[in-house]
């Protein structure tokens, strides 16, 4: 582990913008928002989370994933640019960091690797900043994750004030430290500073394992009238899912003119109710009341089937976003306290 004064770790993100893009914190329109920055000086990596989640680099709202053109022999395919440009993502929470993770196993493990999502993942090393004040929304350490957790990330810095204390957790991240001028090594008095930050920062959260028992209850209660009342509240807007850091439906539209066009990628969101509607007219999730059953079947059950993993990370966007103030934490309480007749204990 290294301490470098943030004068110089601003220097070294100024001589890398000349190599990698940056992406990193900054305000927009007086909000948090992750994005890419021109300058090092409109990075603001002081809130504890962005608006939007930091899977943007890899899986953007939007992408072209094919043009095409009309000519007298034909209509000609060709694939979007590639996407050359090596990225640094700066300021990036644990919490958006394993989401990452969780987002390879989907994109980048299995039978079918996403070539889009691959591409940007592969060109990118990741600099996350450990939480020293999480909010009330917060709760990683209720689903496996940390405040100063490491997953997903390249180098994990922890503010000390005018200092970071910066630990490489990749072979990547160990070449970027070597590059920091005059960066001291760590000392007893830097570790122990360390260790008093991440304590207090779980002092201050309830460490309740929101997921003890909860995917084998799931397992049995598909047609629980649990379901019949937990939607009443959800107006359907989809801020839950747009927010998040894991869920990765998405919508494959076309927009063509006179002489081409090009196929997009484009969020979606199993809240919505055109997103099952099939051309019949026949919809297998007519309802909030199916809707809500997928999303947290999804990723309490389905994602821990198929990958080993529950698909929540415990950054609290949904519950700050929510206009309704539907608390997925207290959902996932009354999971565990259901009592399901014949079923988990």
């Amino acid at each position: 582990m290294k301490v470098i004064s943030k004068k110089d770790w601003e220097e070294l993100l100024r001589r890398l913008s000349g190599e990698r893009a940056i992406w990193a914190p900054r305000l927009v329109a007086g909000r948090p928002l992750f994005g890419p920055v021109g300058e090092v000086e409109q990075i603001d990596p002081g809130h504890v989370n962005t608006l939007n989640p930091a899977k943007v680099r890899f899986f953007p709202h939007t992408e072209t994933i094919l043009r095409f053109r009309k000519e007298k022999e034909g209509i000609f395919f060709e694939p979007p640019p590639r996407e050359d440009a090596k990225a640094l993502l700066f300021g990036v929470r644990p919490c958006d960091a394993r989401s990452f993770v969780m987002l390879d196993k989907l994109f980048l493990e299995g039978e079918y690797r996403d070539p889009y999502y691959a591409e940007k993942r592969e060109n990118s090393l990741v600099v996350g900043i450990g939480c020293n004040l999480p909010l009330r929304s917060c709760f990683c350490t209720s689903v496996g994750g940390g405040p100063f957790g490491t997953e997903g990330l390249d180098v994990l810095l922890t503010d000390l004030g005018d200092e970071y204390l910066a630990e490489a957790c990749t072979a990547g991240g160990e070449e970027l430290l070597g590059t920091v001028p005059r960066a001291r090594d760590c000392g007893e008095s830097d570790t122990r500073r360390r260790q008093e930050l991440e304590a207090a920062c779980r002092s201050r959260m309830d460490p309740v394992d929101l997921l003890e028992g909860v995917k084998t209850r799931l397992d049995s209660l598909y047609d629980n009238p649990f379901w019949d009342t937990l939607f009443l509240k959800c107006i359907a807007c989809g801020n839950c899912t747009y927010h998040c850091p894991t869920c990765h439906c998405f919508d494959i539209v076309e927009e063509a003119g006179e002489e081409g066009g090009r196929r997009l990628r484009n969020w979606d969101s199993c809240m919505y109710p055109l997103f099952t509607l099939h051309a019949s007219g026949h919809n297998p999730r007519p309802t909030g009341k199916e809707r809500w059953r997928q999303r947290l079947m999804h990723k309490f059950r389905y994602y821990v089937e198929n990958f080993g993993v529950s698909a929540c990370v415990g950054c609290g966007r949904c519950i700050i976003n929510c206009p309704v103030n539907m608390d997925i934490r207290r959902i996932l309480m009354a999971v565990q306290e259901l009592d399901i007749p014949g079923g988990a204990s």
